[in-house]
């Protein structure tokens, strides 16, 4: 039973309020042939949809997931999905695929995200930073978000990164994610030029000592200017938390009018 049919049955008085308490606490978590717990209110909670992490799933197994997603909240919503786990989603269901982010999102007939107005950035010091920036970019879209993307400006010739910068900042944006491997400089030059949070996303490109992403995660945590962090390509975590900030303000902005 759905959230708004109970509590449809509780206002006619066919079900006590114990009753409807216990239900929503057992909706909660929905156990799927005991190798998967799905939590079908996440998004109403926390305001970030839950997400299915792909790798090292096995490819039917994950189908079946995916499907008791789509039945109880209209979407599925899969990351770092590889082309063999894809062939099977295909045929179980039309899939929308992202080749760079390697997300791919199933959708009921009917399903829509409403826009939230909330919207951010999300720049790339290089092309190679671009399918992290895409896994954040999905996920905050699918959250409501507007999403306006500058990639490849890194610091190597940071003459590119102000006038697309200039571009979205009139545009109203309420948080930036900015990608970087290698030295990860360019999130630090982002935060000290605007006005708005900044997230920096560590990007595993690079090579030697340092590579991995390691050196630009200590750059960023040792910034300067005020930044935020997450992990080494955690495009997902990015891409939520600045939607989270963009849409806490939108509220707010609805608020004040």
């Amino acid at each position: 039973m759905d959230l708004n049919s109970l509590l449809e049955r509780l206002k006619n008085g066919d079900i006590e309020v114990d009753e409807a308490s216990k239900q929503i606490r057992l909706g909660n978590i929905h156990i799927l042939s005991e190798i998967s717990n799905i939590d079908p209110y996440r998004m109403k909670r926390t305001g970030i949809p839950e997400a299915i992490f792909s790798e090292g799933k096995n490819p039917d197994d994950l189908a079946n997931i995916a499907i008791e997603h789509l039945k109880h909240e209209g979407r599925a919503i899969l990351t770092r999905v590889s082309d063999e786990q894809l062939t099977v989603l295909e045929q179980k269901h039309t899939v929308e695929w992202n080749k760079y982010a390697r997300i791919a999102i199933l959708r009921a007939d009917g399903f829509q995200v409403d826009k939230t107005g909330g919207a951010i950035g999300i720049i790339t010091a290089g092309t190679v930073d671009v399918p992290v920036a895409e896994e954040a970019r999905i996920i905050a879209q699918e959250m409501g978000v507007t999403v306006h993307t500058i990639y490849d400006v890194g610091a190597a010739g940071i003459h590119r990164l102000f006038p697309p910068l200039e571009d979205i900042i009139k545009k109203g944006i309420d948080a930036i994610v900015v990608a970087a491997g290698r030295e990860g400089t360019l999130p630090t030059i982002v935060s000290g030029i605007v006005d708005v949070p900044v997230i920096g996303l560590p990007v595993s490109s690079g090579y030697g000592a340092g590579g991995g992403g390691t050196a630009a995660l200590h750059t960023m945590l040792q910034s300067c200017s005020v930044l935020s962090v997450v992990n080494i390509d955690a495009g997902f975590v990015a891409g939520a938390f600045a939607a989270r900030i963009a849409n806490v303000v939108a509220e707010a902005r609805k608020n004040q009018v």
